[in-house]
């Protein structure tokens, strides 16, 4: 009988062990699980929704792509309309404009925490598609000879004897030295900005020039008192899609812009917007 009631004690004993080990090993889980549920950051959508606005960076003085209208004092531009139109699809109620120069959006984006997207003209190259990533195209776009409407320039050979203006730091200054090298023009003359350019051109103090062809379209549209033309014989050289930078691996952002993309291409809202702003069928993606 003492023999049985040892072992029953014993038994007890091993169960109560076994009991205390296990409520153990259960609270540690359980605070592994809260610890990692806690841990986890929420997306960078999830955020602007709750905040109730989006940061985008941008030059804003690039009276094409991205800029704010003195009369009305909104944003204005194709990136700003296509942008705007996004946003309110995502019911997303503010943009927030961060000032870059152009050069350094992508800079901008990577490094500063605050901001979401990047946009203004920004060209999709696998350069820049290793440190962030790109919306499907919006549009493309490529380089345009510009004349004044009354010159007596109407081909790639008459450009021969011509001084070629280009925008400072564009693909086109290594364009337009290409063709001088090739004694295919005569001289370059850099400018500024491509208001600057198109106005050399428009009082001959230049005889053309290489312009990006969706700027020279959009101001050709907005600004009657520019007497100038594109050449239609030339076939360009550079050509480009335009897309919206977003962070690198912002799987979630990328996707929501994307599916609001498609859904603007499907209802002809896109096509819309570029017809505003100067541009035609020659610039929409399918």
């Amino acid at each position: 009988m003492r023999k049985i009631l040892r072992k029953l004690l014993t038994l007890i004993t091993i169960i109560n062990f076994i009991g205390i080990i296990l409520e153990g090993a259960a609270t540690i889980d359980n605070s592994q699980i809260t610890n990692v549920t806690e841990s986890v950051k929420k997306d960078k959508l999830e955020t602007i929704k709750e905040k109730g606005k989006i940061t985008v960076t941008t030059p804003l003085k690039d009276i094409t792509y991205f800029y704010l209208d003195p009369k009305t004092h909104k944003i204005s531009g194709i990136d700003a309309d296509i942008v705007t139109e996004i946003v309110n699809r995502l019911g997303i109620n503010k943009i927030e404009i961060k000032v870059s120069p152009f050069s350094e959006l992508i800079e901008e984006l990577k490094n500063d925490d605050s901001i979401d997207i990047a946009a203004g003209g920004i060209y999709i190259t696998p350069r820049r598609e290793e440190i962030v990533s790109f919306t499907q195209p919006l549009y493309k776009g490529s380089e345009a000879i510009v004349v004044p409407t009354f010159s007596k320039i109407n081909f790639m050979s008459d450009l021969k004897n011509a001084v070629i203006g280009v925008e400072k730091g564009t693909v086109f200054v290594t364009q337009a030295e290409r063709w001088k090298k090739d004694n295919l023009i005569k001289d370059i003359e850099i400018f500024e900005t491509p208001s600057d350019l198109l106005n050399a051109i428009n009082n001959y103090k230049i005889d053309a020039g290489i312009v990006d062809s969706v700027i020279v379209k959009h101001l050709l549209l907005e600004d009657k008192n520019l007497l100038l033309r594109i050449l239609k014989d030339y076939t360009p050289e550079v050509t480009g899609n335009v897309g919206i930078a977003i962070e690198k691996n912002d799987t979630a952002l990328l996707n929501a812009f994307n599916e609001k993309i498609n859904e603007m291409k499907a209802d002809g809202t896109l096509y819309a917007i570029l017809v505003e702003n100067g541009l035609d069928k020659e610039n929409m993606i399918n």
